[in-house]
């Protein structure tokens, strides 16, 4: 991990995947929390890359964040890239206390538009789950197998685009950033206030650099404040 200095309160941690990527078989852990009252920012060096798999095990990547009293956590990872026959299986599960906040950001990628790439074929499978003292407030699962590229392209899947993220923002205010967040969504996006203190967005794009395009407004107003260095439109 490195730990870049920063103009605000929070501690700025970024994950460094000195292998460049994961393929099948390997096995990824992420641990973090925020003390009380404490401001905690994850994010990473560069977009992941899930490479072809020639293991027949997926790869697996398993987060758990705690934000204690009064903390906060901005979960803002970068871009996850899927080749050709990779396989991944992740799970990310957040214990929030009764005041604390989560901002959440997982944009997925299939295939590099601009290099011509296609998944035709992928194993994915994704659970997300976020806990307000002790009681679940959240869930997300999604599952893509077998030809990617195809299922993408249905109607009532992603109409033909291969980039899309997830945000999640839990905290007292989230209310407040329904409208807002509603006129920034793309046409391909949404955002709903799913339960009194939790917003869900999710949006879709034809490629990586719409979808950061999209994404960057939304996280920033979220944020209160610029993106970690590392993101770069």
């Amino acid at each position: 991990m490195l730990f870049p200095h920063g103009s605000d309160a929070a501690l700025n941690a970024v994950l460094l995947n000195t292998a460049g990527g994961m393929t099948g078989g390997d096995a990824f852990t992420v641990q973090a929390a925020a003390e009380a009252g404490a401001r905690l920012t994850l994010t990473t060096q560069a977009a992941e890359r899930i490479y072809g798999a020639v293991d027949p095990l997926p790869a697996t990547l398993t987060t758990q964040l705690t934000a204690a009293a009064g903390a906060r956590i901005d979960w803002l990872p970068q871009e996850t890239i899927f080749f050709d026959r990779g396989a991944l299986r992740r799970k990310l599960h957040v214990d929030l206390a009764s005041d604390a906040t989560l901002l959440m950001v997982e944009p997925l990628v299939f295939g590099r538009a601009t290099m011509g790439e296609t998944v035709n074929h992928a194993v994915f499978s994704d659970d997300v789950r976020v806990w307000r003292n002790g009681e679940l407030v959240f869930a997300d699962a999604v599952r893509l197998q077998g030809d990617v590229d195809a299922v993408l392209k249905g109607s009532a899947a992603g109409q033909g685009c291969i980039a899309m993220a997830s945000l999640l923002y839990a905290g007292y205010d989230a209310e407040a950033f329904l409208r807002p967040l509603q006129v920034m969504m793309p046409a391909t996006g949404g955002v709903s206030l799913i339960r009194e203190g939790v917003l869900f967005a999710r949006i879709l794009a034809p490629d990586s650099f719409d979808l950061r395009r999209a994404m960057v407004p939304v996280i920033r107003h979220l944020l209160g404040g610029p993106l970690p260095k590392t993101w770069m439109l």
